[in-house]
């Protein structure tokens, strides 16, 4: 009775870090969907940018066009301050905006990774028995660089495939 109470004991524990780490994975997979949706955005407000530039060029274009087939009262240099100043004015408000939105993509990359690390650690803190069988670590991980199967493995220490596999990938073998 009491060995199927400990297996009972141990399968509701298999369980419930299993309902953890779905649960980590849903949360992951839906803020790397906010991440993406917000990406898209600005994309899209870059792409607006782009096409203002390409429109803001061309009327420049035309209007040096416009200036060099009417007769000039202004200087050469008076005419080429006046187009600066045109072009500053007309680039300054598209320059702040890359500004914003480099500063927008720095803090959402630094919101990413804080969240990543905050991930990393709470995995790392969720406590994980070293092995439910005692000392089957260092038997998992000699077997495994003897050239022995993971099957082979599980099998012959009585524990699931998946066991192995993150005993090994715990210990960065595999």
């Amino acid at each position: 009775m009491n060995l199927e109470n400990f297996h009972f004991t141990i399968e509701y524990g298999v369980l419930a870090m299993a309902a953890i780490i779905l649960y980590l994975l849903y949360y992951v997979y839906s803020k790397d969907s906010d991440y993406s949706r917000n990406i898209r955005s600005i994309a899209s407000v870059v792409e607006d940018l782009n096409r203002e530039i390409f429109y803001l060029k061309r009327e420049l274009k035309e209007a040096q066009a416009t200036m060099q087939k009417t007769p000039s009262r202004m200087s050469d240099d008076e005419i080429y301050q006046e187009i600066e100043r045109s072009v500053y004015d007309m680039v300054q408000p598209l320059s702040m905006a890359l500004k914003q939105i480099q500063s927008n993509i720095e803090s959402i990359e630094m919101e990413i990774e804080s969240r990543m690390a905050q991930l990393e650690s709470g995995v790392k803190q969720i406590s994980i028995p070293s092995s439910i069988h005692g000392n089957d670590d260092e038997k998992i991980i000699s077997l495994f660089q003897q050239g022995v199967s993971v099957d082979t493995i599980a099998k012959e220490l009585h524990i699931s495939k998946p066991e192995v596999e993150f005993v090994l990938k715990i210990n960065k073998i595999k």
